[in-house]
Parts: C-alpha cells; sequence; structure tokens
C-alpha cells in the first residue's frame, strides 16, 4: 500500500470537508439568526397562549461538534467469537444474522431487557442505544453512539432486532461507523430552551403538547465515499393532547428541522429499558 498516497488522499479530504464546513457555516449563519428565537419573556408568553407544558431543567452541552466517520467494513474473522448465530455479510457493511440458539429479550418482571443480547451475540453492541419499540412487529431499532450520543437515522449507524411471539430473538441486521473524529470546534450552538423556543415560535409545537425531553445527539450532514459528517443535534420529544408522540430534529448550529426520509415504525412506542 502506498501510504505517501493514502496520507494525501485523507489530507485533501480532510481540507474539503472543512472548506465545505466553514463555508456552509458562514451561508447559513444568518438562517441561524433568522430561526426566530426570540427572549424568554416572548417564547414563555407562546408557551402560555399555546398552553405548551415545557417544565425540563437546561442540559447544557460544551463537547457537541461536527464528527466525521467512515463506515466500518466487517470481516468474518471479527465475527467468529459471536456465538449462536449464523451471519451473512453483504457488500461488507451489512451484518444479517440468524438466530440458532433461543435468546430471550425480557427480565423476570417481563420488561424488554436487551443488554445481555447485545454484550453477548452483537459485535460492539453495546455501543448502540435503545431508540424505539414495536410491538406489533416485534422489533427494536438501535443508533450508534458517538461521545455517549445517539446518531439519528443513519443508515450506515443502526441495528435492528426482531423476535418471535416468545419473545426470543429470531435475527439481527447491523450496520457500524467506525473512526469518529471531531472538528471545527468554534461553532454558537442553539441551547436546549433555544431549540424548543424555535420550534414553538415556527409552529411546530401543537397546543396544549407537552415537551417530554429534549436531547443532544447527530444527524447526518454529508457524505463523501465511505466519509460521512455529522452535525449536533437536538431531539425535541412531545406528547400531544391525545397522547400521542412526536419527535421533532434541529440542528444545533444551523437551526433547521429535520425530516428524515428513512421509513419509520407508524406504531413506534418510545420505551426505556428495565435493568
Amino acid at each position: 500500500m502506498d501510504w505517501n498516497k493514502t496520507k494525501t488522499i485523507f489530507i485533501v479530504v480532510f481540507s474539503i470537508l472543512n472548506v465545505f464546513l466553514y463555508s456552509l457555516y458562514l451561508k447559513q449563519h444568518t438562517d441561524a439568526l433568522n430561526v426566530q428565537v426570540v427572549g424568554k419573556t416572548s417564547i414563555e408568553e407562546i408557551m402560555k397562549q399555546e398552553n405548551i407544558t415545557y417544565n425540563l431543567s437546561q442540559e447544557t452541552k460544551n463537547d457537541f461538534y461536527y464528527v466525521s466517520a467512515n463506515i466500518k467494513m466487517f470481516t468474518i474473522e471479527e465475527l467468529e467469537s459471536l456465538k449462536s448465530q449464523s451471519i451473512v455479510i453483504t457488500d461488507n457493511t451489512r451484518i444479517t444474522s440468524e438466530m440458532s440458539t433461543p435468546i430471550s429479550i425480557r427480565n423476570s418482571k417481563g420488561d424488554y431487557h436487551f443488554p445481555e443480547f447485545l454484550t453477548k451475540y452483537v459485535l460492539n453492541g453495546m455501543d448502540y442505544e435503545l431508540w424505539e419499540v414495536n410491538k406489533e412487529e416485534k422489533r427494536a431499532i438501535f443508533f450508534q453512539k458517538v461521545d455517549g450520543e445517539p446518531i439519528f437515522y443513519s443508515p450506515n449507524a443502526m441495528l435492528t432486532v426482531y423476535w418471535d411471539d416468545d419473545y426470543e430473538v429470531t435475527r439481527y441486521e447491523q450496520r457500524m461507523l467506525k473512526e469518529f473524529i471531531s472538528y471545527n470546534r468554534k461553532k454558537d450552538l442553539l441551547t436546549q430552551d433555544e431549540a424548543v423556543g424555535s420550534l414553538a415560535t415556527r409552529g411546530y409545537l401543537k397546543q396544549d403538547s407537552k415537551v417530554l425531553s429534549v436531547t443532544a445527539g447527530y444527524s447526518s450532514l454529508m457524505q463523501l465515499t465511505e466519509t460521512q459528517v455529522f452535525a449536533p443535534t437536538w431531539n425535541i420529544r412531545v406528547e400531544l393532547k391525545d397522547g400521542k408522540i412526536e419527535d421533532y430534529f434541529i440542528n444545533a448550529i444551523e437551526g433547521k428541522v429535520i425530516e428524515f426520509q428513512l421509513d419509520k415504525t407508524e406504531a413506534k412506542e418510545p420505551m426505556e429499558e428495565e435493568e
């Protein structure tokens, strides 16, 4: 392998990324200011008029940057230690595994419990965070984490687990990212309160709704061949008057609301795992 050529390619790629992100920041900084994040008093007035409940404590993020990563290429050798399953690798980037031994994902209380399965039967399984459980389709979606925060709806950083009527895993599909790098750190970020206020002033938060949580994560910004770039993103989870749950995602730098194009579970039921 020509390491000098490889080194040059990496330098060129990251130079392009930095130039792109800097120009993107300059171009869209005004857009972020036009998000209409108004003063605290005005936001409180809007919340009061629309009867929107928001009583969450402020989460401060001091390590929220652009992140780049490469798509993981799997090898049979690194998967040999995973027992009780038959694994097929597609395009070197996707694992499809059929379980040969029944593995329960319920604990003694009857609650969903995935940590044991993730630890024993999935490569780097604990690097993934549970996002949703669909009881009707008997599947759970997990997002890969970077610096402890989830990467929202990236096809290359997801794990999907399926089970049968006995709550025993039958198969799973996995993709993974690797070699995470943080850069371009000096950016003005929307705070948690500003993100919620932005949604309220632009009419995304419906009347009589309640903000359940605001969590940090990342969303895909761009992809260059095998390298992807992710932007800091706030996830605002809201409960509507009729009890339905909605999730909103807002780019913490650009201030734009993100709408993912992936097919989401219609009967989505956000859940927390029981210990």
